[in-house]
């Protein structure tokens, strides 16, 4: 993935090409030098995927990946194959726009027709609908419940289990299963106790540091260490390596599609394996955050507790198009690469590989993993069949993976509606007292208080088949307006090559399609 060959010199960009969607025009100043590439500055300037890896892997990683490839075998993970690789595609094409302006991908959106105010309030909506309800907490709480409990929660009876025993009229299994409803009821609330707990101690991470990006990329480097150093000593020790060798193959049998599919867990596996919506497009709030290209100019969001003064510009600054700009450009570029390629793409092939081979080590196949408490399943399977203190270390492995997305999810949705927000009305900007990290804030809590209600909607793998299906939409809506934001917004020699114009528009129309594939399916079922 390295990128193309650019020209030497060009003018800056015009007024009316830089005011499109009635955004001010951007400023013009010069693009920061970069370090001089080299591994070791590398390490330094590094971190915007590390938190978009620690966000991901709770999703697509432990939830989907696993158990659509239990269900259905390890032929369809070609499906995270081709998702990996346009989402990748797709990031990198939202982080040129952030590296010559400054801005988040969202912005440029803004900049087209009909106009901020339109395609503002459209994300604003889009967000909300995808993240509004932290899915990944009441799965992260399961991993706590047991290490207090030392078993998952007890499940209801379900509707057949009632209905088999009523037509039998065995009075004994009755009251065993009116015994189980109401153990069952104690744990869920138990559990709704802890999920409340991991909701406020994601507020209070989110609190502290110099820049919010900042703490999240610590915390995001900590959870990524012990989630792959556990996962990979696991895997060498029980998976067999027939297992490993068609686990790896599974990622290359393209056009595998198994009958009886739920076109749902398809659709949700295709949309989280990688990262998926909204988290795809925030990359580049990150990547201004952390300084990269011209995101060292317009400043950063601050945190609330132990920041300096930290100024974010709502309308970006772009370079003039020089010789030695255009040097700096390819250095920057080359430390994107790195980030997203070697990091971001390649964590999350190897997590998806390595979650999904210990499942099909340990767990029989066919099994129905929705059932199972989402964050337990591997911990439970590993101590009941090897080592009981397995029990402790994969819940706790389970915990930060599930907790780290629930942490990059939070992040993902306060920031988005935050930078649209700043960005697109003055009346926000004035409120508050101007303060970014104000608004950040308010929305922060505000939301927390919506996810204490929100988690009694569903169970944590509904509410991420949810999450799931509107990270296809906004993927394929979002995918289009960034072939148009960096063919028409960027000069000549900084906009992409055909054959990533064209990987753009193939992203869109596979993840519209697999959504519209998923929604026709479940409203046919209304209708059945």
């Amino acid at each position: 993935m390295t990128e193309p060959p650019i020209s030497s010199a060009s003018a800056p960009p015009g007024s009316e090409q830089s005011s499109r969607g009635r955004l001010p025009p951007w400023e013009v100043a010069e693009l920061p030098e970069p370090l001089p590439f080299s591994i070791r500055n590398a390490c330094k300037i590094i971190g915007p995927g590390a938190i978009m890896l620690a966000a991901s892997i709770g999703g697509g990683e432990w939830l989907s990946g696993p158990a659509t490839v239990i269900k259905h075998g390890p032929g369809v993970l070609w499906i995270a194959t081709v998702a990996i690789v346009l989402q990748l595609i797709f990031n990198l094409e939202g982080i040129r726009y952030t590296l010559y302006t400054g801005e988040p991908a969202i912005s440029g959106i803004m900049r087209l027709k009909p106009g901020c105010r339109f395609w503002g309030g459209t994300y604003v909506l889009l967000t909300a609908m995808q993240l509004g309800v932290p899915a990944l907490a009441p799965a992260a709480a399961v991993t706590v419940f047991g290490m207090m409990h030392n078993r998952v929660p007890i499940a209801p009876p379900s509707i057949d289990e009632w209905q088999d025993v009523a037509h039998a009229g065995a009075v004994e299994a009755q009251a065993l299963l009116q015994k189980q409803q109401a153990r069952a009821a104690v744990d869920v609330r138990f559990n709704l106790k802890i999920t409340y707990g991991i909701i406020v101690v994601t507020l209070l991470i989110l609190m502290f540091g110099g820049t919010i990006e900042r703490m999240l990329e610590w915390a995001s480097w900590f959870m990524i260490a012990y989630i792959f150093i556990f996962l990979t000593a696991v895997n060498l020790w029980f998976v067999p390596a027939t297992i490993w060798s068609s686990t790896l193959a599974g990622f290359f049998e393209f056009g595998n599609w198994p009958t009886g599919v739920e076109p749902l867990m398809m659709a949700t596996f295709f949309a989280t394996a990688g990262s998926g919506g909204i988290g795809n497009l925030t990359i580049t709030n990150w990547i201004r955050d952390k300084g990269f290209g011209m995101g060292g100019v317009v400043g950063a969001i601050p945190s609330a507790v132990g920041a300096k003064m930290v100024h974010l510009s709502h309308v970006g600054k772009v370079f003039a198009i020089t010789a030695d700009n255009l040097r700096r450009w390819r250095i920057w570029w080359r430390y994107v690469v790195i980030d997203q390629v070697w990091l971001w793409a390649a964590g999350c092939f190897l997590g998806m590989f390595l979650n999904v081979n210990l499942a099909r080590a340990i767990i029989p196949q066919g099994t129905d993993l929705s059932k199972i408490g989402a964050g337990a399943f591997q911990a439970q399977y590993m101590a009941q069949h090897f080592w009981s203190v397995l029990w402790i270390l994969g819940l706790l492995n389970g915990f930060w993976i599930l907790f780290s997305t629930q942490l990059g999810n939070t992040d993902v949705l306060i920031r988005t509606l935050t930078d649209t927000l700043w960005t697109a009305s003055r009346r926000v900007r004035a409120w508050r007292d101007g303060s970014i990290a104000r608004i950040y804030y308010s929305l922060l809590f505000l939301f927390t208080a919506w996810g204490l209600i929100a988690v009694h909607f569903g169970t944590a793998m509904t509410l991420f088949q949810y999450l799931g299906t509107m990270a296809g939409i906004v993927m394929s809506i979002a995918g289009v307006q960034l072939y148009f934001v960096n063919t028409r917004l960027l000069p000549p020699e900084l906009q992409p090559s055909w054959w990533r114009k064209g990987a753009l528009l193939l992203c869109s129309a596979a993840y519209g399609a697999m959504s519209l594939f998923a929604i026709m399916n479940v409203v046919g079922k209304w209708f059945a």
